[in-house]
């Protein structure tokens, strides 16, 4: 290991979990100072009711600050949620069926709008599953690839534009993707997607694992959702950013006959994310990362996610035979980086050297295996620079 790679401090370890995901380490400071007593409040955000001015504050500086740093125009919402992206699987269907834009543009269609979903991987072939459980009807525009030499699905890449399957504009409600896989380590770039879609139809992405690693044009998409435990804080709070027509909901009350409020984008925006009581922790911990985050800069951190990312990819390259990854280099992931070694003993004896050197959470999905490694926002370039370190000693020591 490099002598000039410094470690974490207060005895921490390299956290490269998938989720939830390291912090950054002067947000846990200040968590840490002001546990006992929230700014010589007398008491713990832990303890501090949602409907005190003290707690308004914490949540309306939060939306601030996101809305800030994503540049979230004014005709856009900011709700936070609870149930995560699963969650957020039925509650795009659900909100964008109560919608009066949908609602009448089905009502002039004469029958039931189909929903576009594009499936890269396991979250939106579960955003697919899900509308379809609902009574949905889905349109697959994509499916993986299928692989030349087995015949079966894979998703390790994307077809060409060209061959995309995207419903007729007036046919569609809405078009759905995941842009991060966090499973597959398969990242979508959305100015494809988004050039591909009529600009009549609002997309709906899920960026639960790269929301806030790089700048994002918030005005081409009608809602972006987001679990916060990958780039944005800890678990339990789920933020969902929403163009406000697709809030409009006309006074028939079949139009949310089948929402439930706990999905309900419009219940929740209404109350300031406050109709009952929030995650009022996790969404005080997310205000403080965002402002780590406009302190560092999106521009610094989309500069620091490729440096990372193409560390690793650099020695993953640098070795094919050994470092076996699979994915299209047109669509690796910067924040989740999967491969396999030439067999599962050295898999887990990789894993378990890793952790000698205070690296761990490297362990593949239980769904595929292998090694993944996942670069977050909070990881610093010393991380991949000691992980690339660790990958160059193991390959010295096992290759044959």
């Amino acid at each position: 290991m490099s002598d000039s790679i410094s470690e974490p401090p207060y005895d921490r370890v390299w956290n490269f979990s998938a989720g939830p995901s390291t912090l950054p380490v002067s947000v846990l400071e200040e968590v840490q100072r002001d546990l006992l007593n929230y700014k010589g409040h007398g008491m713990s955000v832990l303890e501090m009711s949602h409907r005190s001015k003290i707690y308004g504050q914490i949540i309306s500086e939060a939306e601030a600050t996101l809305r800030r740093v994503l540049s979230v125009p004014d005709n856009y919402s900011i709700i936070f949620l609870q149930g995560g992206g699963t969650g957020e699987f039925a509650a795009s269907y659900l909100n964008l069926f109560a919608s009066t834009a949908v609602r009448e543009k089905q009502r002039k269609l004469g029958r039931q709008l189909s929903c576009d979903y594009l499936v890269t991987g396991s979250w939106s072939k579960g955003g697919l599953q899900e509308v379809q459980r609902l009574g949905g009807k889905p349109n697959v525009v994509l499916n993986g690839v299928v692989s030349a030499e087995s015949g079966n699905v894979a998703y390790n890449s994307l077809p060409p534009v060209s061959e995309w399957k995207l419903g007729k504009p007036e046919e569609t409600a809405f078009v759905y993707y995941c842009e991060n896989e966090t499973i597959h380590g398969v990242e979508t770039p959305s100015d494809l997607v988004v050039d591909a879609v009529d600009p009549s139809v609002p997309i709906i992405c899920d960026m639960s694992s790269n929301m806030l690693s790089r700048p994002v044009d918030i005005k081409r998409f009608g809602a972006i959702v987001a679990g916060a435990q990958k780039n944005m804080g800890p678990a339990g709070v789920t933020i969902a950013i929403v163009r406000k027509d697709l809030l409009e909901r006309d006074d028939d009350p079949e139009a949310i006959r089948n929402l439930p409020s706990v999905l309900d984008w419009l219940y929740f925006d209404r109350t300031g994310s406050m109709p009952h009581t929030p995650p009022t922790f996790s969404i005080y911990v997310c205000g403080l990362v965002f402002k780590w985050v406009e302190k560092q800069g999106i521009e610094a951190l989309y500069e620091l996610r490729e440096a990372r990312s193409s560390l690793v990819y650099g020695e993953i390259d640098a070795h094919p035979e050994f470092f076996r990854g699979g994915v299209d280099t047109r669509y690796r992931s910067a924040m989740n980086i999967v491969f396999n070694l030439p067999t599962p003993e050295l898999e887990a004896k990789f894993i378990a050297e890793a952790a000698e050197h205070n690296m761990v959470q490297l362990k593949g999905h239980r769904s595929l295996g292998g090694i993944r490694i996942s670069l977050y926002n909070a990881v610093p370039l010393d991380g991949a620079k000691k992980f690339v370190s660790f990958m160059k000693q193991f390959y010295t020591q096992n290759h044959q």
